[in-house]
């Protein structure tokens, strides 16, 4: 599912919500998210998961057409960890 689908669907089920304000309300989820998670907080939402962000540190990698060494930096990347209710419906229990 992507943004525009999701904002759809909310629309769809929520007739009394104008879509703009539907639009308006995804992004300040998504834009309240990514501003946490850009300061490192974590962000949880529970029975779904908790968005978080992690750190790699600086390695030697390697580049696969050349098979040169190189420096890869230290960089930050974003972590999703599934809640248990969502867990166990992907599982069918």
């Amino acid at each position: 599912m992507i943004r525009s689908e999701l904002i759809q669907k909310i629309a769809d089920e929520n007739p009394h919500l104008y879509q703009r304000d539907v639009e308006r309300i995804v992004n300040t989820i998504f834009e309240e998210i990514t501003n946490a998670m850009a300061r490192g907080d974590r962000v949880e939402l529970r029975g779904f998961g908790a968005f978080s962000v992690k750190k790699r540190d600086a390695r030697i990698g390697r580049n696969p057409r050349t098979g040169e060494s190189v420096a890869v930096e230290e960089k930050h990347v974003p972590f999703f960890k599934t809640g248990k209710l969502l867990r166990d419906r992907l599982n069918g229990k």
